[in-house]
Order: structure tokens, then C-alpha cells, then sequence
């Protein structure tokens, strides 16, 4: 299948509520870490030229969108969402370097980062240079973590001070990035897997303030 990936403009408007129902499902598939948007929301972003669109025969298939924190400081590629008929196929890699080539042209000077539950994008992530950090070396703008309240486990960052949630916090600095970083960096997924082994052993620390976060250890690990 040839699908058409393009800068979403006022001609895909009418896909906003497709969008937002693709969302919708995800997150009750997979019951966590998916903040939900209004057609509203996803309409305004096609107007400002801050999203992709991936189409099949006039339909929408997969979609992300931009956000600029810290007076554009920060970018965040947000929302990426793919059909569940059109999953595995490699268009969520492909979505992601458009809206990734569009973030670094309109904001060459911000850092990008994602906050997420997604094996799949994690690993998508580290392919672009993304590396994985503790929330504390994300954007410190409220705005944006207000916009994790639509999410199932908002409390979870709220008991923590935001220090750590069921997502991980990845970050890639463009300018600090070379040519195909993919092949000039092959360890992107190993310093992700170590991430993750010291994320549990922080878990396993701050259990003793906060015993919930036993139960994300336990996530952790499947």
C-alpha cells in the first residue's frame, strides 16, 4: 500500500473527527497514557501547518501533531495515532520523521521531547535520536502537564510532584545530532533498555515514600 503523508491544511479538517475517534480507541484498547483531544484541538493544529496527516484513498489512516512549550523552548510531537488496519506496516515510523522534519523546521532552536507508554514509539523515538531521561530534564511549563489531567493515571503524577508517571520521558537535541543518526548510532536502543533497568531501581527507592509505585514496578517488568 502507497500511503500519502503530507502537512495537514485546511483541506483536512473534515479528518478531525476520525482522528479523535482513532484516540478514543487506543486508549481504551491499551487503558493507559493516551490524553484525549477535541476535533477542535486537532482542527486548529491543521490550520497552523503543526501536523501530519497519512492518507489511503482519501482516508485518514495515522496522524501526529505539534506543540511548543517554554516560550518554544520545547517541542513535543504529540498524539500519534494509526489504524489499527494499517499497524506493523512501518507508517507510524514514517509519520514521525514528517512531523519530526516539520518540528526541526519550524522550531531549529527547541529541543523535542515525548512523554509515553509505547514500546513501539519508544523504539521509533531512539531511532531519531531521542534518548530517555528522568521528567526533571522535561519542560517545567504547566500547561503542558496539564494536558496529562484526560489521562487514566494523572493521580499517579500528582502523588509523585510529577518526578515519574506509568510514561517515560524521552528527549533529542537536533542540533547536537548527526547524518543518519540510526546508523551512526546503534546503542539508541541500549542506553533505552539501561534506562529503563535504573528507572526500576528508582522505582524500587521511592517506594518507600509512595507504596503505590509498587504497582509500577510490576508494570515495569512484563
Amino acid at each position: 500500500m502507497t500511503y500519502t503523508i503530507v502537512v495537514a491544511d485546511n483541506s483536512h479538517l473534515q479528518h478531525a473527527q476520525s482522528i479523535c475517534q482513532m484516540m478514543d480507541d487506543a486508549a481504551k484498547v491499551r487503558g493507559t497514557g493516551i490524553a484525549k483531544r477535541k476535533p477542535e484541538y486537532i482542527q486548529l493544529k491543521m490550520e497552523e501547518g503543526k501536523a501530519v496527516v497519512a492518507l489511503l484513498k482519501g482516508e485518514v489512516v495515522g496522524f501526529c501533531y505539534i506543540e511548543s512549550w517554554g516560550n518554544d523552548q520545547y517541542v513535543a510531537n504529540s498524539g500519534l495515532i494509526v489504524h489499527p488496519d494499517h499497524r506493523k506496516t512501518g507508517l507510524a515510523k514514517s509519520i514521525k520523521q514528517a512531523i519530526f522534519n516539520l518540528s526541526v523546521k519550524k522550531y531549529p532552536d527547541a529541543k523535542l521531547f515525548g512523554i509515553t507508554t509505547s514500546l513501539a514509539v519508544m523504539k521509533i523515538n531512539s531511532s531519531l535520536g531521542y534518548k530517555p531521561v528522568p521528567f526533571s530534564e522535561l519542560t517545567d511549563d504547566e500547561n503542558f502537564w496539564k494536558g496529562c489531567q484526560t489521562c487514566t493515571n494523572y493521580d499517579i503524577l500528582q502523588r509523585t510532584n510529577k518526578t515519574m508517571c506509568m510514561c517515560t520521558g524521552m528527549i533529542c537535541n537536533p542540533k547536537e545530532l548527526t547524518p543518519k543518526v540510526a546508523e551512526a548510532d546503534k546503542n539508541l536502543w541500549g542506553v533505552y533498555k539501561t534506562f529503563m533497568a535504573e528507572r526500576k531501581v528508582r522505582l524500587l527507592q521511592k517506594a518507600e515514600k509512595f507504596p503505590f509505585l509498587k504497582s509500577l514496578i510490576k508494570t515495569d517488568e512484563k
